[in-house]
């Protein structure tokens, strides 16, 4: 065995010694010999949740079939599970509320805050920008939302999206913008603190690329799109449960995320949707379902939206992969975000580390930020073979290495640390240089 082999295996286990997160491992189902670098498109199974799911379907829905609405909290899931959520994006109580897909909930930020802009201006056209601290009828108090503008400005016709976008927002902002009237443009994400402007009504960015694993500045231009007087709508999907996310630290309007990556809660487990506090009374939903009445079982044909969260609901929630993501979210029970985080960095350091030390110069390039705070909890690297990268990824899988591959050429690996050891990335790194050399 070479020398750096020796060290890195060394390294690996001082590693695992130390790391606190290292006893949540056995609450997920794992196969021996196999490394799963995959979580951030699909976590592994929390233990606890085939018990669970199978006493919904038994006793719950097999017992007491319509009763398990109220009495076994069926009906209340998608606020209580948002409750359970909101610490992990850094929310408090009542802001989040869980159900539907990403997508979906997508659609409902980008149109609501598109509406909210057009009131905001409607108002703005009517009335003298008011003295600092008072705010015109029907809009929030100054310093918590964008300022009116000044009598006569343009009206707010824009959907910003970032340009590298996953593409399903790219096709839901588009169909919001047709939908309010608005044009879309498409901007590449580290120009659009300087594109958002007078026109410009809401912005949809990725925290996380799902392509290079590259961490937006959520701060700064969450604080760029409200000095244009412009709301945001961040999409969590690759960072909720990899790093700490401050929603209401930095005064997001919107977000929205799916729970099935980091958050462990199943192929296709419910998303969640973030409105802001200060922004739920004026929250007009293009999807006024009878789940989000504030009376859904008076079955009236006039729709009045209910108060808080619960505004966000559309239909009949998903009961049985709802609550298999409410119990997969146990895991995190006592769980330091901070702590997340810091053996994230790690993990990700190591494995870059290892593949420096085993694989073949000039065989791959890394897509991944070397600074800290431009990562999310992955790394991607570009194949430099024409066309091998598929292969790659087929043969690491083949050898007990699962990581995913987007085409034309980036295998990508995703660090989940509730899971994940450090001598797995250590085997990870080595059967790659075996497979590329």
């Amino acid at each position: 065995m070479s020398e750096a082999y020796e060290e890195l295996v060394e390294r690996a286990a001082a590693l695992d010694a130390a790391d606190e997160l290292a006893k949540l491992r056995e609450l997920f189902v794992l196969d021996d010999g196999v490394v799963y670098l995959d979580g951030n498109s699909l976590g592994a199974l929390p233990r606890a949740v085939p018990a669970r799911v199978a006493d919904v379907i038994t006793r719950e829905w097999g017992e007491l079939r319509i009763r398990s609405w109220f009495e076994s909290g069926w009906w209340t899931a998608p606020e209580r599970i948002g409750e359970r959520v909101a610490p992990l994006v850094g929310a408090a109580p009542g802001q989040v509320v869980v159900g539907d897909s990403t997508s979906v909930n997508v659609l409902k930020a980008v149109v609501g805050a598109v509406r909210l802009a057009h009131t905001e201006g409607a108002v703005a056209a009517r009335v003298v920008a008011p003295p600092s601290g008072v705010a015109p009828s029907g809009v929030a108090p100054s310093g918590t939302a964008p300022p009116p503008r000044a009598v006569g400005a343009p009206v707010r016709d824009e959907v910003l999206v970032d340009a590298e976008t996953f593409p399903t927002d790219g096709y839901i902002a588009a169909s919001a913008a047709r939908l309010t009237g608005c044009r879309l443009r498409a901007v590449p994400a580290a120009d659009l603190a300087a594109e958002v402007g007078p026109r410009t009504a809401v912005v949809l960015v990725n925290h996380v690329d799902y392509l290079t694993g590259r961490l937006r500045d959520l701060p700064g231009l969450t604080e760029a799109v409200h000095a244009a007087g412009a709301y945001v709508v961040w999409d969590l999907c690759h960072s909720a449960g990899a790093l700490p996310v401050a929603l209401d630290a930095h005064d997001v309007d919107f977000a929205v995320g799916c729970t099935y990556k980091f958050l462990n809660g199943g192929p296709g487990s419910p998303a969640y949707l973030y409105v802001a506090e200060r922004h739920q009374a004026a929250f007009d939903s293009p999807l006024p379902g009878w789940n989000s009445h504030t009376d859904p079982f008076g079955m009236r044909p006039e729709y009045e939206a209910a108060d808080g969260s619960a505004r966000g609901r559309v239909g009949t929630p998903d009961i049985l992969s709802m609550l298999a993501l409410e119990t997969a979210l146990d895991v995190w029970e006592g769980v330091s975000m901070q702590a997340v985080r810091a053996k994230s960095l790690m993990l990700m350091d190591f494995f870059l580390a290892c593949v420096e030390a085993y694989v073949p110069d000039g065989r791959v390039t890394s897509l991944t930020p070397a600074a800290h705070d431009e990562r999310g909890s992955q790394v991607s690297l570009r194949c430099e073979g024409p066309g091998e990268a598929g292969e790659v990824m087929r043969e690491l899988i083949a050898r007990g290495v699962v990581g995913d591959f987007r085409p034309p050429d980036v295998l990508r690996f995703g660090f989940t640390p509730l899971y994940v050891s450090f001598a797995d990335v250590h085997r990870a790194a080595r059967v790659l240089g075996t497979v590329l050399a």
